[in-house]
């Protein structure tokens, strides 16, 4: 039964992910931003969008057009990873031409050339183990793509780790840095990844065959113009920042701007485990011809009572949470420390509610891809690219990058609602009026005691955070939006 397969390979995916990844955010990302400054890391965060915007020539949708495929005709592995392999390579020269004279023609220049090529080669690097990845997990073989989601952050974390909290090296620790060890991590992850998909395909000749090529461009196309929208509208805020606010204020504002957004790309990848979760599973159930309605149910009930948990309680602590995670920099002064953290706080509770659509369009999207639905996603893609980019050019100027989480938020929801009414009218399903009131009872207790601890409890504020998520969780069992006797006669399942 697909439902225990999810449910079981979604609690390693998670368990991994919260093992490792609060240890690179918080212990090394963290740190890293604290060692070089908002400006420096401003700097690296405009840089590293500008790069995420032309990602998709790295790919052309040929990642999520792979794990459908091989989920649905496992016999054509091994015909498709020599082909695909070659043609990768490929991309990512013409990726690194495009980036480096499109970023010369944006005014960067210097600096700002090197550290672009150096991240557009780790960008190459990572959609090449996502690309390995996308085989793994059409083989559903999800144990293994597990370890693999979170082996390059273990990396980074032993590397970057020694760079900024040990002395052994004698260097003094920069963004360059930052980016070499990304490097390293990213090719060592690579050379296992290979290793685990061709045990399954056996030996490969990669050979040059522009006819397979193009077959395969043609066919992912769609998906390679849905993830171009998207990558824009995901992460065109810094560049617009950046651009739009001239000076070194525009690298402050980005870098202010990166210490919220932080908090919000850990949700995303952690959504994002549910998507990869979900694409092989939604495309074989399809093709099976089987009812999706309760595994649809299921993941929505996990994924968006979740955000809306952290989404609320965040918006309650998120000037305590700054200030633990950052601390006055050299030469600034308290009342400019003071401005930084209360603009970043709001930053904070605007993006993280960005993080409930987001986690919405993750289910409902997925299952738009894995029903082929590629025109709806991409009129969806366009709409919310037009709105963002809209919505900043009007609020940048005046609430500078404040403004830029407004159009974040109003880009996300809009796509998210739209996406849920085409997943209604194409799959004939009805709308779940006692889920949606479940969400809307969780919002409005969870809310009134969130304003109940903040104002009549005298409490140390993580306490109170704690205590918060905890009654989230609890409110969350009490209702039945997390359906213990549902998941535990899932997993008693012999099905499979």
């Amino acid at each position: 039964m697909m439902q225990k397969k999810f449910v079981k390979n979604l609690a390693l995916i998670l368990f991994l992910n919260l093992l490792v990844k609060p240890i690179w955010i918080f212990g090394i990302d963290l740190k890293v931003q604290n060692v070089v400054g908002p400006e420096e890391y401003g700097f690296y965060t405009a840089i590293f969008s500008f790069s995420y915007l032309f990602y998709i020539l790295l790919d052309l949708g040929i990642t999520n057009f792979n794990n459908r495929n091989i989920a649905q005709n496992a016999q054509l592995l091994r015909k498709h990873l020599a082909g695909i392999g070659t043609l990768k390579v490929l991309l990512g020269v013409f990726y690194a031409v495009i980036i480096i004279l499109f970023g010369y023609l944006w005014g960067y220049r210097g600096r700002e050339l090197y550290i672009l090529m150096w991240v557009g080669f780790n960008q190459f690097l990572l959609s090449f183990i996502l690309y390995l990845r996308s085989n793994i997990s059409g083989l559903l073989l999800f144990k293994t793509d597990s370890f693999l989601s979170v082996l390059d952050r273990v990396l980074m974390i032993f590397i970057v780790g020694v760079l900024v909290w040990t002395t052994i090296l004698g260097i003094r620790f920069s963004i360059e840095w930052f980016v070499y060890s990304q490097t390293l991590a990213y090719i060592i992850t690579i050379a296992i990844a290979i290793t685990a998909v061709l045990r399954k395909s056996g030996r490969l000749k990669f050979h040059w065959n522009p006819a397979f090529f193009i077959v395969i461009i043609r066919r992912s196309l769609p998906f390679a113009l849905l993830a171009l929208l998207m990558s824009f509208y995901n992460r065109i805020d810094p560049v617009l920042i950046k651009k739009l606010i001239p000076g070194d204020l525009g690298d402050y504002q980005a870098g202010v701007y990166a210490q919220a957004f932080r908090l919000l790309d850990a949700g995303q990848n952690f959504a994002l485990l549910f998507s990869v979760l979900l694409l092989p599973i939604f495309s074989k159930m399809i093709k099976d011809g089987k009812s999706i309605n309760n595994i649809v149910r299921l993941s929505s009930s996990i994924l968006i009572t979740g955000s809306l948990i952290i989404a609320i309680t965040s918006s309650f602590f998120a000037s305590d949470i700054m200030n633990l995670m950052y601390h006055p920099f050299e030469n600034e002064t308290a009342a400019q420390f003071s401005l930084r953290i209360q603009q970043s706080s709001i930053i904070l509770s605007i993006l993280m509610f960005s993080f409930v659509a987001i986690s919405s369009n993750y289910i409902f999207g997925t299952l738009l891809t894995a029903n082929k639905s590629m025109k709806s996603l991409n009129l969806i893609a366009l709409m919310s690219l037009i709105l963002n980019v809209v919505v900043n050019l009007l609020l940048i100027p005046s609430f500078m990058a404040v403004g830029s989480a407004w159009a974040s938020l109003i880009a996300q929801s809009s796509s998210a609602i739209i996406q849920l009414w085409v997943v209604l009218k194409i799959f004939r399903m009805k709308a779940d009026y006692l889920l949606v009131f479940k969400f809307l009872t969780l919002i409005l207790l969870l809310a009134g005691l969130g304003y109940g601890i903040k104002n009549y409890f005298d409490l140390y504020w993580l306490n109170s955070m704690i205590m918060m998520l905890g009654a989230g969780l609890i409110i969350s069992f009490g209702i039945r939006l997390f359906d213990i006797r549902g998941l535990i006669s899932i997993l008693k399942s012999d099905e499979m």
